[in-house]
């Protein structure tokens, strides 16, 4: 049996009565579209974080674009990110029609380098926007600091972040506005798509809720601004709000796992050897994923993959400035070189609160017998 980064069924299994109930629940209600379930979710996620505001939508793509526009982001506007993230983070800048405008990332911990950022700000920008990356939240003050010097929006994508925390604080608390998906593979995932976007400010928690729902209020027909069809779908909310119960004991599930990864992989480490994630001081990682480093990655993924039937994962093989799609941005190769070495060295373990024991060991023996016979 092939094992995998993930799956959704263990967990199914173990959940699927309050799953089942959560639909019964929503076909029952006799609303579908932005009911009781959205409202009960957007208010029970907005006090988890701590903070005034949530809005609910489709997608976490579409979290980060209406936050974006929310906050004022829009064409000749440049938003400063890092490349080395799942491309919707940069494709939700350019369809709000600014330019994105990448810093380089960290070679220890993989997250954007804060140290970069002051010198990338040019009277074109307007936000700057973060990438909670892997599980574990971006050194947060030097970026609060410049945006308030410089006037800027600070916008959170905390896609990957889902109760982690910086020095007490929780990701999605930090911004002016934070994103975040619920796409399956999530920490607080869905059966489907979702989103949300998180804020105190209640300016833009009203352009939020117009932006999501073609730019209208509560009166339909009636186009206060240009916006979109983004509303978090009824039954997802549902199912998010009986998972939201749980969400501490999927973090915990994580860190167990990622315990056991490191204390049985401890060996393996050192100069040319494997790297495992960095935890930075302050930061509480909820292991969306186990994002490991190895100079010899493809040869270790094809050996597992041919002589173990495990399938593992690579987060990113190939950063948003080199892609074909972004080529007008103007990124020669060696422009974030930081970045660019990682690509090549990168790879995931299988990460998921429901990964049985019996499958972890799996893995475990796989990569040590690799990296054993290298």
């Amino acid at each position: 049996m092939t094992t995998y980064v993930w799956d959704y069924l263990p967990e199914y299994h173990q959940e699927r009565k309050d799953i089942l109930d959560a639909v019964e629940t929503v076909f029952d209600s006799g609303q579908l579209v932005l009911g009781a379930s959205v409202r009960g979710f957007e208010e029970e996620f907005a006090a988890l974080h701590g903070v005034r505001h949530c809005t609910g939508v489709d997608n976490g793509t579409n979290a980060i674009k209406l936050a974006l526009q929310a906050v004022g982001v829009g064409p000749g506007d440049e938003v400063i990110t890092v490349s080395n993230t799942a491309a919707p983070t940069v494709l939700a800048i350019d369809g709000v029609g600014a330019t994105p405008v990448f810093v380089d990332v960290r070679a220890d911990d993989f997250l954007m380098d804060t140290d970069q950022v002051a010198a990338a700000i040019t009277p074109r920008t307007k936000a700057l926007l973060p990438v909670h990356l892997y599980g574990q939240c971006v050194d947060m003050a030097p970026l609060e600091a410049l945006a308030a010097e410089h006037g800027l929006a600070l916008v959170e994508d905390c896609a990957q972040a889902h109760g982690a925390r910086h020095h007490g604080r929780i990701a999605g608390s930090m911004g002016d506005a934070a994103a975040f998906s619920f796409y399956p593979t999530k920490v607080l995932g869905a059966y489907g798509d979702g989103g949300a976007v998180l804020t105190n400010d209640d300016d833009v928690d009203l352009a939020m809720r117009r932006l999501r729902y073609y730019g209208m209020d509560k009166v339909y027909y009636v186009v206060q601004t240009p916006g979109h069809n983004s509303r978090l779908d009824e039954v997802q909310a549902e199912i998010l709000r009986r998972k939201l119960t749980r969400l501490e004991d999927y973090v915990e599930g994580r860190r167990a796992i990622a315990r056991r990864y490191e204390e049985e992989l401890a060996d393996l480490t050192g100069p040319g050897g494997l790297l495992l994630p960095k935890v930075n001081p302050g930061n509480d990682h909820v292991y969306y994923v186990y994002v490991v480093r190895h100079p010899r990655r493809d040869e270790i993924i094809e050996r597992l993959k041919n002589e173990h039937d495990v399938s593992l994962n690579i987060s990113y093989p190939w950063p948003v400035h080199t892609m074909t799609g972004f080529e007008h941005l103007g990124y020669a190769k060696g422009s974030l070189p930081v970045t660019e070495e990682l690509a090549g060295e990168i790879f995931s373990l299988p990460m998921y609160p429901s990964l049985p024991a019996d499958l972890q060991s799996t893995v475990i023996g796989a990569l040590r017998d690799v990296l054993t016979t290298l």
